[in-house]
């Protein structure tokens, strides 16, 4: 495992709400990671951690070969791969995302 996987394997254990984004929670840099940010905010996420993959290419690549995922941004609760914009709104409106962040 390359030290960009460990160094993401590391993040998304240690950290209960991890989500992989263009740009910043307070400055998203696309549509889907702006919406992903609110769907999280929306359901009582606390401490959410964001990860910009714009600021290094290996981890923005890392991360889909991390998941198997070709898209961002990703949501990560307690280490497992939630999905990405399109499940998180359909988690969002059916309540599982608000149940998944405070089980």
């Amino acid at each position: 495992m390359s030290d960009v996987q460990n160094w993401i394997k590391d993040t998304v254990t240690k950290n209960p709400v991890v989500l992989f984004m263009k740009g910043t929670a307070q400055f998203p840099q696309c549509g889907f990671s702006s919406r992903a940010v609110q769907l999280l905010k929306a359901s009582g996420a606390e401490n959410i951690v964001t990860v910009n993959v714009l600021e290094d290419e290996e981890v923005r690549q890392g991360i889909k070969e991390f998941s198997n995922w070709p898209t961002i941004p990703q949501l990560y609760v307690k280490g497992e791969f939630i999905g990405g914009s399109d499940i998180l709104t359909e988690m969002y409106e059916s309540g599982e995302l608000q149940a998944l962040l405070k089980a």
